[in-house]
Parts: C-alpha cells; sequence; structure tokens
C-alpha cells in the first residue's frame, strides 16, 4: 500500500477558519469542542488538501478503518498519528456497526445495495441509533473523550436535534468521563422511536429538553448560546449538531468508500443522492469533491421544507420562520434554516468573510439573499450541484415501489433522496443513494405505505413501551440557560 495514502502531510500544518473571517485561525482541537467560531461563523479547512491519482488508487483496497485514517489524517495533525489511528480503529467495528441487512457484511461498515445497474444505496444505518448520524458520532464520541483526558477538562454538549443527530449524540456520550449533554428537540415533532430513544436514556450525564416549537426554534437557541461568549466560556458549551467540523469530516469518509465500491477505475464519475435538512450530509459530499472524489453531481433532494431547492433553482436563499415549516413524514428534514448550508457559500463567495458577514447578517435578520442577482450564483454548476423535491405522495410511492421491485424496504428519508435521484440519473454515471436510517425509526410511515410493521433488531423490542425522562420547555433561550447553569451548578 502506497504510503503517501496513509502518512501526514508535514508541509504545512491544518488550520481553520470562521467563514465570517473574523476569528483567529485555529487547530483542529482547539476548534472540535467548541462548535461556532467566536465571530458566529463556521469553521472550514483554511485550504482543502487533495488526493492525488495515486493517493487514490492505494485507498482503493481499504478497509473503512484505513479508509477513515487516511482521510481524517489530512484533517487532524494535532493528534499523533498513532492516537487518531487508534481512535478510528475503536470507533469502526463491525460490532458497534452490527444492524446490517441479510446479506451483508459488518465489517465492510457502510456496505452498498445494488438495487439495479448503475444504482446503489449507500447503507449508513447501521449503528447503535440506526441512523447515518451514528458513523460521524461515534468518532465524536471518542474524540472527546480522547482530548478531555489529555487535557482533564470538562465539557456541556448543547445541542438541537430533528430526530437522528439527538440519539446518535446521546449513545456516543452516554457514560463519557467528564461531558454532559443537553439535548433540544422539538416537542411532539418526532417520530415514536426516535423519542423513545432519546427520552428512555437514564444516564445521569444526558439531559432531554422538549422545546414547544419546531426543529429551527431549538436549532436558534443553540446558536443564541453558542454567541454568548461569556455564558459558554463559564460553563464550558460545546457542540455536536453539524456546525462542529469534527461531523462534517468524518462524513467525509463514507463518499470515498462509496465511490470505491461502485467503480472499477479511478477515472470513473459517481454522483451522490442526499436527503437534505440541515446540509451537514451533502456538505460532506462538498469536500470529498474538493479533495479530489471523482464526483459529477451531488444531488440535494429535499422534502415539502424546500428551502434548499429553492436555492438551487433560483440563486434565492429564504429560510423559513417557525410557522411556515411543515411537520411532515420525513421528519429529520423538516428544516428550514440550513447551518450548514454557510459552509458551502463561503466556497461559492470564493472565501470572502467580508461578503458572508453581509449575506448572513441578512439571513439572522430574517431576511434572504440571491446569489443570482449578485452574479455568483452561476459558480453552483461548477461545484456540481443540483437538486430536487419530494413529498408526502413521492415518498409513499417511491417505498412501495422499492419493496415491490427490489424487496427491499426503505425509510422516509432515504425515499425523498431516491425519489429525486431518479430524476438526475445519466446513463454511465453511477447514482448512489446515501440511506439515511433503517426503516425501524419510522414505523408509522412504514405501516401506511406498505401495510405492515418494518423489522427492528430484537435489542429495540419494546423501546417505546420504557420509562422517559425529559422536561418540556418554551422556545426561551434564557429558560434554557437557566436550566443547564442549574444542572452544571
Amino acid at each position: 500500500m502506497a504510503a503517501c495514502a496513509t502518512t501526514r502531510h508535514e508541509s504545512r500544518a491544518m488550520k481553520y477558519i470562521s467563514t465570517r473571517g473574523n476569528s483567529p485561525a485555529q487547530t483542529f482541537s482547539e476548534i472540535l469542542l467548541g462548535g461556532l467560531a467566536p465571530d458566529g461563523g463556521l469553521y472550514m479547512p483554511e485550504t482543502y488538501p487533495t488526493f492525488s491519482a495515486t493517493d487514490l488508487a492505494a485507498m482503493r483496497g481499504m478497509t473503512y478503518q484505513e479508509l477513515a485514517f487516511a482521510v481524517l489524517s489530512r484533517f487532524v495533525d494535532d493528534i499523533p498519528a498513532a492516537d487518531l489511528r487508534d481512535i478510528v480503529n475503536r470507533t469502526y467495528t463491525p460490532e458497534v456497526y452490527c444492524h446490517t441487512r441479510a446479506g451483508q457484511k459488518a465489517a465492510d461498515i457502510t456496505p452498498t445495495l445494488k438495487l439495479e445497474d448503475d444504482l446503489y444505496l449507500l447503507s449508513l444505518s447501521n449503528g447503535p441509533t440506526l441512523a447515518f448520524k451514528d458513523m460521524a458520532m461515534q468518532l465524536l464520541g471518542n474524540l472527546f473523550e480522547y482530548l478531555l483526558a489529555k487535557t482533564a477538562r470538562e465539557i456541556n454538549i448543547l445541542g438541537a436535534t430533528s430526530g437522528d443527530t439527538g440519539s446518535a449524540a446521546e449513545y456516543a456520550m452516554r457514560g463519557k468521563r467528564g461531558v454532559r449533554v443537553f439535548m433540544l428537540s422539538p416537542y411532539q415533532k418526532m417520530s415514536r422511536f426516535q423519542t423513545a430513544q432519546m427520552f428512555s436514556l437514564q444516564d445521569p450525564n444526558i439531559y432531554n429538553i422538549a422545546v414547544k416549537g419546531v426543529f429551527d426554534d431549538a436549532q436558534d437557541i443553540v446558536k443564541a448560546v453558542s454567541n454568548d461568549h461569556a455564558f459558554k466560556a463559564e460553563h464550558k458549551i460545546g457542540a455536536v449538531n453539524s456546525i462542529n467540523w469534527g461531523r462534517v469530516a468524518a462524513q467525509v469518509v463514507y463518499y470515498f468508500k462509496g465511490y470505491f465500491a461502485v467503480t472499477r477505475s479511478n477515472d470513473q464519475l459517481v454522483s451522490f443522492s442526499v436527503p437534505s435538512g440541515n446540509f451537514g450530509n451533502v456538505c460532506a459530499g462538498h469536500v470529498a469533491r474538493m479533495l479530489g472524489l471523482p464526483i459529477k453531481h451531488l444531488v440535494v433532494a429535499t422534502n415539502e421544507n424546500d428551502v434548499l431547492d429553492e436555492f438551487f433553482r433560483t440563486g434565492v436563499y429564504h429560510p423559513r420562520g417557525s410557522a411556515q415549516t411543515y411537520h411532515t413524514s420525513s421528519p429529520s428534514m423538516d428544516i428550514s434554516k440550513a447551518s450548514n448550508f454557510e459552509r458551502f457559500v463561503f466556497d461559492l463567495v470564493g472565501r470572502d468573510g467580508a461578503k458572508m458577514r453581509e449575506l448572513m447578517a441578512r439571513v439572522d435578520a430574517g431576511g434572504s439573499f440571491d446569489l443570482k442577482a449578485e452574479g455568483s450564483f452561476a459558480k453552483v454548476a461548477d461545484y456540481g450541484f443540483v437538486s430536487g423535491v419530494s413529498n408526502h405522495s413521492h415518498r409513499m410511492q417511491t417505498i412501495r415501489t422499492v419493496h415491490e421491485q427490489y424487496h427491499v424496504t426503505i425509510d422516509t428519508h432515504t425515499a425523498d433522496g431516491l425519489k429525486v435521484a431518479l430524476e438526475h440519473r445519466e446513463s454511465g454515471v453511477p447514482m448512489i443513494v446515501l440511506e439515511t436510517a433503517l426503516p425501524a425509526k419510522f414505523e408509522e410511515a412504514i405501516v401506511e405505505a406498505l401495510g405492515h410493521v418494518p423489522e427492528r433488531p430484537h435489542a429495540l423490542e419494546g423501546l417505546e413501551d420504557l420509562p422517559q425522562r425529559f422536561e418540556v420547555m418554551e422556545a426561551d433561550v434564557n429558560a434554557v440557560k437557566q436550566f443547564v447553569a442549574a444542572r452544571i451548578a
């Protein structure tokens, strides 16, 4: 195996800068625990590392663990290589990612499932909470524990979830020394399974807060707390939402894994279709493409909350208010203000921090921006982005069709991704649809589509009947601050 794909590139230290241009460059370890940059922006690599043709050739035969180290070591150069490799190897094991479909190998970690020629699912939901969020969150939990032990520090994680991030974070952090988790979720707007996964946890370091409102209300509270620098410092507040660069970096890995699984040569192009709400998952695809992975199109698939599709069609980014956010049968995508979208816009406007401050000030004030009018939108095609929309009727029919034609059951979010993927297929270009969750997480929708209850792992039978522990609160920043402070004291 060629050394260039597995060793560090020592020529220049990796630093991270804010999308808004008013925060000092920092190392990976410095940004990992902090979430938002002090200026309210999101951290991005100062420059993208790249993989050469020789690197890609060496990576083609790698295991998931080897591939994860090869990718992550380009982003993480301030953790000793041996320690990083150990963290990666402990994270990505068949014992953790064991919920595979019949005929798939758990050792593959993210096995592909061929539906027909040039049409695949990339299985990302084999982890402990049956959602793709586990792929990054399990790594984040081990990185947090490692860095906290090194520095004798504690961290209090404040996060927001539309369903899957919360459970993935809590399962990754439960019992971790020096870590408390305060997770906000929209009250009564997740599936029964998602709710039970989170609220049934009794670990003393896990706190669930059900916010009266929608996901965007919860996300706004997390951002407001992160922007209160005095409170954040005093109470050691960190983040695990996809605003955390560590999550995005970890998700880049499975784009490489999927690419190598469905191609024979690095001369081939593939396209990925990604069910999208907060833009974190497809943002990782954008990063993979910038690293040199031969991606033709990144297909952004939205549900009825189609703010992202509107942008990719028109150039206008116009987040909706809470009252205009629909509650749908793919609830993890019920998001109208996509946090990670800022990372892509940063690249789109030439990494101009002043421009980003101007654009995001409009959004933060409840407005919008039009990049077609401002001249940057034409570059979207250069980055390979296309988009489409799916609604309840579409996803029910897609679930039925996939079950009838391929004898495979998919969840509602994956159905959105597949529906839009089929609109963008091209002859000779493999299309990989990123699976987002196992269907057991959305039992009610599967029953509606197929007339029967989906299978679930035996260990999760009766999950909804377990005692639940959570607090119901108004969407009030001060109330959340008081709750957090009282439990840290």
